[in-house]
């Protein structure tokens, strides 16, 4: 059995970055949970048309929730309408991009606009994600990957984030191989995080929602 990262020793490896908070990390502090909240507000018409659909269309719950990883290796529940049949998911966890057959008519829509990530912003207020970070996966694959690129831990120096470069520059994966390929994507922006870098991704996320690509 893999043995979970220690988030004491993620803690000791990032004592510096703690011990010194950049305006950058102090804006997004502010900044994501209140723009979060703006955006659920504006978003607030949608959400209620959305959550009718999906309970009037089948059983089971509106919002899905989902064991995620957070900073320094910390578990949270992770929010999104459910867009999966009612109990679809049993034994091992599967990847988006190989559950197709597991998911509704009205969620493959909502997946394709990211309508299904709209909830993820009850997260960034709780403090469990950024809107810009890292992507958030399963322990169960977090193992999986750590075997072939153990440098992968770095990223548990921050938040995930509900968008990140990795999921706008190579999209969803359907095998271990691939996670790990858009890690290295999620690694790149670890090391060169700034305003500017979170705005381009922010960018491409709009494209990737109106071009109907989020799947």
């Amino acid at each position: 059995m893999i043995t979970k990262p220690d988030p004491a020793g993620i803690n000791r490896i990032d004592d510096s970055l703690q011990g010194s908070r950049s305006l950058y990390d102090r804006i997004r502090c502010i900044a994501d949970p209140l723009l979060s909240v703006i955006i659920l507000i504006v978003l607030s018409p949608l959400i209620v048309i959305v959550a009718a659909v999906i309970k009037i269309s089948g059983r089971g719950p509106v919002i899905y929730t989902q064991d995620r990883v957070g900073k320094y290796g910390k578990p949270f529940l992770i929010y999104k309408f459910r867009s999966m049949k009612y109990n679809s998911e049993h034994g091992r966890p599967l990847l988006s991009g190989s559950d197709k057959e597991r998911v509704t008519n009205f969620g493959r829509f909502l997946r394709r606009y990211r309508i299904d990530e709209i909830p993820n912003f009850i997260n960034v207020i709780k403090g469990d994600l950024r809107i810009v970070g890292p992507r958030p996966e399963r322990q169960f694959f977090i193992d999986r990957i750590l075997l072939t690129e153990p440098g992968y831990i770095e990223l548990q120096k921050v938040k995930p984030g509900i968008t990140s470069w990795g999921q706008v520059k190579f999209g969803y994966a359907s095998n271990v191989e691939e996670m790990v390929e858009r890690a290295r994507y999620d690694l790149f922006y670890l090391k060169h995080r700034s305003m500017w870098f979170d705005l381009k991704i922010l960018i491409y996320t709009i494209g990737v929602i109106v071009k109907g690509k989020g799947v």
